[in-house]
């Protein structure tokens, strides 16, 4: 994914429907540093912008005046992903004493929710317990309660957090972590 469709999905993120003049318009770009860069650097916007449409990523909704983007809920899971795998992730890799355990229990009708919430949780850093049981020791749990909130999950998604594992477990996963 471009450097151009990450800043447009960080800026889709900041409100409910963003106009596209706003984005085309944007100083989401480096300034040129060439001649003709200005033209440059708004077709690659333009084209990014389309590109994650296509994806569906984002729609585009008409108003009386003007067009205005909305990110879509898939939209919001790629800037998940993007958020665990960028170099500016804010979660820090070392164990603060709690284990996020997480149950996952979505139907196979739900198969590609389930699926892009397992790939979420391998990218995090979870470890599967057992089926639907996934633990990690890295702080975690506001992402994924932000991710529940945004796919409507309730009982389908729980989130634990806990310091009171057993000693033998413990063990193991401490070697499952390479801690």
């Amino acid at each position: 994914m471009s450097s151009y469709s990450k800043k447009i999905l960080k800026k889709l993120a900041e409100s409910p429907a963003v106009p596209v003049y706003e984005i085309t318009t944007s100083p989401l770009l480096n300034p040129p540093l060439r001649k003709g860069g200005e033209n440059q650097s708004r077709y690659a916007v333009t084209r990014a912008l389309k590109n994650l449409m296509g994806a569906g990523y984002a729609e585009l909704h008409n108003s009386d005046n003007q067009k205005f983007v909305k990110l879509t809920t898939r939209g919001k899971q790629k800037l998940h992903v993007l958020d665990l795998e960028g170099d500016t992730s804010l979660v820090p890799q070392t164990w603060d004493g709690f284990w996020r355990i997480i149950l996952l229990d979505l139907p196979e009708n739900r198969k590609s929710e389930r699926e892009s919430l397992r790939y979420l949780l391998k990218k995090a850093g979870f470890v599967c317990l057992k089926n639907s049981a996934w633990i990690s020791p890295y702080p975690y749990e506001y992402l994924f309660t932000n991710i529940k909130k945004d796919l409507g999950l309730t009982t389908e998604l729980m989130i634990i957090v806990t310091q009171f594992i057993d000693e033998e477990t413990k063990k193991v996963l401490f070697e499952s972590f390479g801690k």
